[in-house]
């Protein structure tokens, strides 16, 4: 399977939390309407923006799969990066708006007991949306998608987010309304701390940064060769969840064509088998010796 094709496989992610915030949201705002509970309309309303960053991961998949043109030679992958960007924008503010709100129920004084249908529908909802984590994150680690793990966390999120909705309306039951303070600070942190990763990696991967440790790796594989007299450089950046590197190596200047082209091949078997990379630039140089 190619990389094209995990992405269309990498939409049925997409399109389920999609069905699954829109469902929630629906059920969690009419609940939340009759059975008197703040926390659980609060709730909904989140779900009704994850529709939004979810939309976005569905569209920067199916960009990504464009073939390349005239304009973006390499493809259209990273249009896949900049949903994961967008959908940890989305993420943080849902994560700051959380934190604000519960430092707002802080200072009131008198709140409603909401009825207890609004602590099971908070419930099932986190259920609901920890099974479309498991099944977006297995998905996103098999395809090697950033934007569908972006989406993962963000299922991860809102489960955590409802099961602080339930806690909250748990301690109302019995008076004690600190608890959903403590819960909505802690969710809050949470899913703000997982934005900021997502939008950490995002970034690196848009300015080009590459994991240091891994080219040490292969710089050790291609050494190894016992055609390749020295490695000059070893670059590497993500382009969608593809390694594209670039490799300078110096070789015997007596060596023909067709022998530095054997050299080139058996580094893209090394760089394949070792290392799951399968494009490559590999430039050669002739060795000259060690300089006094």
């Amino acid at each position: 399977m190619n990389h094209s094709d995990n992405l269309k496989k990498g939409e049925k992610g997409a399109w389920l939390s999609i069905i699954a915030y829109i469902v929630l949201a629906i059920t969690k705002l009419y609940i939340a309407g009759t059975g008197n509970s703040e926390a659980l309309r609060a709730d909904g309303l989140n779900n009704s923006t994850d529709v939004i960053a979810s939309v976005a991961v569905l569209i920067g998949l199916k960009i990504s799969r464009k073939p390349p043109d005239e304009v973006h030679r390499y493809g259209h992958y990273r249009a896949e990066t900049i949903a994961s960007l967008f959908a940890a924008f989305i993420m943080m503010f849902i994560g700051v708006q959380v934190i604000f709100d519960t430092f707002q129920n802080l200072f009131i004084t008198e709140v409603p007991q909401p009825d207890m249908l609004t602590a099971w529908t908070a419930l099932g909802s986190a259920v609901v949306m920890l099974l479309v984590y498991r099944y977006n994150f297995k998905l996103a680690k098999k395809i090697k998608s950033s934007s569908l793990n972006a989406a993962a966390q963000d299922n991860r999120s809102d489960a955590l987010v409802s099961i602080g909705v339930f806690i909250g309306i748990i301690g109302a039951q019995f008076g004690v309304f600190w608890l959903d303070a403590l819960a909505g600070l802690i969710v809050g942190l949470i899913i703000c701390k997982t934005a900021w990763d997502i939008f950490k990696d995002s970034t690196i991967t848009l300015t080009d940064g590459f994991d240091e440790e891994q080219l040490k790796g292969i710089k050790s594989s291609i050494t190894k060769d016992k055609d390749v007299k020295e490695v000059v450089d070893v670059k590497g950046r993500i382009h969608g969840n593809q390694a594209l590197i670039e490799i300078t190596i110096l070789v015997d200047p007596n060596l023909n064509v067709a022998e530095s082209h054997q050299i080139t091949e058996r580094i893209e078997y090394y760089l394949d088998k070792k290392h799951d990379i399968t494009h490559a630039h590999i430039h050669i140089e002739p060795y000259e010796g060690k300089q006094a």
